[in-house]
């Protein structure tokens, strides 16, 4: 066999000698695919290099507007306090109507709910024989009536001893408690609503057997309600008779009833060590009932002077409340429109209590300071930002949930 290239070379026909690579060739070969391999390797190299610093160039270039937000300036003013407080409401009058003696019933004279006024007839109970037992001891006051007269004036002329004159005062005297006596009974089976107000379900029926202490009706006046709220201890001193008091009820839920305070418990419960506080409130339109839950905020002296922001320039997170403050702009720098640019740096804040759609700043503002009231999902910490001429958005109302 051929030892070299040139022998094997030499075997082959000329058409397969001019197709057979040589050792030249081969090595062209091998260059030009390392030549090409190197310089798309080190095109991709280049691009990944050059293209943070054409991103770079080409942002730099084509920076956006400043974004427009709306500011708000801080401001002093006076912050109202509260105490919240738990309770629940409770009728200033409500009784259960009940039968005092037995008896069955032989007239109604109400329906379920309706509204009565003091001294009406509600129930009665059947009262002839009691009726009848008044006629017979009027009739015997009468004669004894008659009887003294008339031994008064024999005893006057003294043709009559004075024996008979005290026998005939004395059943007078029987006659006329007898009387009294039974118009008691009657008055006792005529079963009238006690004071003005509105009656529940009503528990009885005509003809019905009535034993002594058997349920009509509760009877309850809506006009007026107790709110009886329990505080801690500690806040005795924050609360005093004559003080208002604003209640929440779930079921008008945006609304608010005023109380005023009338009476607190002078001892602390020993269970809970609570306090007891009752506030009274009017009811004109009979809307709230005893025994709802009310939630309950003391009015106490206002703070004067507080530093506060709209509710909606506040930043609420983890990591602390915060604030958009308004700086301008160190170069004097404009927009395209000519409107002066502001720096929106962010500013941690320690908020007090919320009050009408503000928030008051206890430290890391001062008053005058602006800070951007909306628009702060648009920017970043240290943002240049133009002021809108647009108000700024009000927070939508909600409910106290104190």
């Amino acid at each position: 066999m051929p030892d070299t290239i040139t022998e094997r070379v030499a075997d082959y026909s000329p058409v397969e000698r001019r197709r057979a690579p040589t050792r030249r060739g081969l090595v062209l070969r091998m260059t030009i695919m390392a030549l090409l391999l190197g310089a798309v390797i080190g095109g991709l190299v280049y691009f990944n290099w050059i293209r943070p610093q054409m991103i770079a160039q080409y942002m730099a270039a084509h920076k956006p507007p400043p974004p427009p937000v709306q500011a708000a300036e801080a401001k002093l003013a006076s912050v109202p306090q509260t105490l919240p407080a738990i309770g629940t409401l409770a009728a200033v009058r409500q009784v259960t109507v009940a039968a005092e003696v037995a008896g069955r019933v032989v007239q109604l004279n109400f329906e379920s709910g309706q509204h009565v006024k003091a001294g009406d007839l509600l129930v009665q109970l059947y009262d002839k024989p009691d009726l009848g037992d008044l006629a017979n001891f009027e009739a015997q006051a009468k004669l004894a009536q008659v009887n003294l007269k008339r031994a008064k004036e024999l005893a006057v002329r003294n043709v009559g001893p004075q024996a008979t004159v005290d026998l005939n005062e004395a059943q007078l005297e029987q006659a006329n408690a007898g009387i009294q006596k039974t118009q008691a009974v009657i008055a006792q089976k005529q079963i009238r609503a006690p004071f003005e107000g509105e009656l529940g379900v009503r528990q009885v029926e005509l003809g019905q057997i009535l034993a002594a202490g058997g349920t009509i009706a509760t009877l309850t006046d809506l006009s007026q309600l107790y709110v009886n709220l329990t505080l801690p201890e500690q806040n005795r001193s924050k609360v005093a008779v004559g003080q208002k008091v604003r209640v929440h009820v779930d079921a008008f839920p945006g609304e608010t009833f005023e109380a005023k305070i009338t009476a607190i418990e002078p001892q602390v419960g020993a269970d809970m060590r609570a306090i007891k506080v009752q506030a009274t409130m009017a009811n004109p339109a009979k809307r709230l009932l005893p025994g709802m839950f009310a939630k309950a905020e003391i009015v106490q002296p206002a703070l004067p002077d507080i530093v506060t922001v709209p509710e909606t320039a506040l930043d609420y997170t983890l990591y602390g409340n915060s604030v958009f403050l308004l700086q301008p702009d160190a170069a004097g720098g404009k927009d395209s429109d000519g409107n002066p640019l502001f720096n929106a740096v962010r500013t941690f804040v320690k908020t007090g209590d919320r009050f009408d759609n503000q928030v008051a700043i206890v430290s890391g503002l001062k008053p005058g300071d602006r800070v951007v009231a909306s628009g702060q999902n648009k920017i970043v910490d240290k943002m240049p930002v133009v002021i809108s001429s647009e108000p700024p958005l009000q927070a939508p109302a909600t409910t106290p949930t104190n």
